[in-house]
């Protein structure tokens, strides 16, 4: 359970453990081997706690060879994670330990608490599928406003829900900084406010130091590693099998065409992960596409710029639906979003049919489409 608000950060550990991470550290030991992926938005992605707990491990582990999958990406949350999930960490290697965090950029992006479950789950169910022996923590940053005032974050909570299902230790960072910053130990600003200053980063790695020193307490030499349990979803139609299509299976293009080196370079921030790369863009109203595919959901992960505008689309020849795919950074920023067009289909091939419609904004830069199935 959280920590009662009012208590004093000072000898209060604010983790949830469900467990320990033995199977882990177990194969460290052992077999002298490890993969650990962090899968996460900005903070995890920056410099900071990430690089702590690296070095933390090698400390630890000293004849221990590490492979490190790094996967944070700035602005993305549990669903373009649940449907990345494979080609940036799993086509990469298979993790012993994976670090999870999508709280802050769910809770910002305005992603409902159905998605928040079907995708946090569906990253779990997924790891624990390829490899049942893995151990996954979860994080939960920033939010101190929100503790400050005697609440937890919804998201949080949703995201609670499916660590408790399946047994995931988590981290209640934020709730931790909120009380070291009521009981003057900090102050916002030394901090470092929502993307952490190097001091603010070392909290979080020293959290995360506990977990370790909790695992290994636990260690002992005849230890064996066992899988863990995999029990009935919470939601049938979780992100499970969540999969990014390249846009190169889209058909029937009529003003869409493949921009192979996508680089808007016209002043406004992009992210790294998101230039130089293949994109299918339309700049013209009534440009259309279809897509053929197998699964219960489908979505677009888009680079939603400037002039981004609203699509129509039908899904089976079903009843004609709208989106605006315009954000609110979206003048400043060609900020990478996912647009879940249907998650609760039902399984088998469906088609998409997606058109650009009239208006004063009328481009679509498509990165790929996310399918939930095989």
């Amino acid at each position: 359970m959280l920590i009662a608000l009012g208590a004093t950060a000072q000898d209060k550990d604010f983790i949830c453990y469900r467990g320990a991470l033995t199977n882990a550290f177990t194969r460290f030991t052992q077999e002298k081997k490890g993969c650990v992926a962090f899968l996460g938005g900005s903070i995890t992605e920056m410099k900071g706690w990430r690089e702590m707990v690296q070095a933390d491990l090698r400390r630890r582990f000293p004849d221990t060879e590490f492979q490190f999958i790094d996967a944070g990406i700035a602005s993305l949350g549990s669903t373009p994670h649940a449907f990345r999930f494979e080609h940036d960490v799993l086509e990469q290697g298979t993790p012993d330990l994976l670090f999870l965090e999508a709280a802050v950029n769910d809770a910002t992006n305005g992603f409902p608490a159905e998605l928040q479950i079907k995708s946090m789950e569906g990253i779990i169910r997924h790891a624990l599928t390829v490899n049942p022996l893995m151990d996954i923590v979860m994080m939960h940053f920033e939010f101190f406003p929100v503790y400050a005032r005697g609440e937890v974050p919804a998201t949080i909570l949703n995201h609670e829900q499916v660590a408790e299902h399946y047994g995931i230790t988590s981290l209640h960072l934020a709730q931790e900084i909120a009380h070291r910053i009521d009981s003057g130990e900090l102050t916002w600003a030394t901090f470092g406010g929502v993307h952490p200053a190097p001091l603010g980063h070392t909290y979080y790695a020293a959290a995360i130091g506990k977990v370790f020193d909790h695992t290994l307490q636990q260690l002992d030499a005849t230890a064996v590693r066992r899988p863990h349990a995999l029990p009935k979803p919470l939601d049938a139609k979780s992100f499970t099998k969540g999969k990014q299509i390249p846009v190169s299976a889209a058909k029937k293009l009529k003003s869409f065409v493949v921009d192979e080196d996508f680089n808007p370079n016209d002043g406004l921030e992009t992210r790294r992960q998101f230039v130089h790369i293949p994109v299918l863009c339309a700049d013209e109203a009534g440009a259309s596409l279809s897509l053929t595919f197998k699964g219960t959901a489908i979505g677009i992960f888009c680079e939603s710029g400037p002039q981004t505008g609203v699509i129509s689309y039908t899904i089976d020849n079903g009843p004609r639906r709208t989106l605006d795919t315009f954000t609110d950074w979206s003048n400043q920023l060609y900020l990478p979003f996912i647009y879940m067009l249907d998650s609760n289909l039902r399984p088998g091939r469906h088609k998409l049919r997606l058109q650009v419609e009239e208006g004063d904004r009328t481009k679509l830069q498509i990165v790929y489409f996310a399918v939930n199935g095989k």
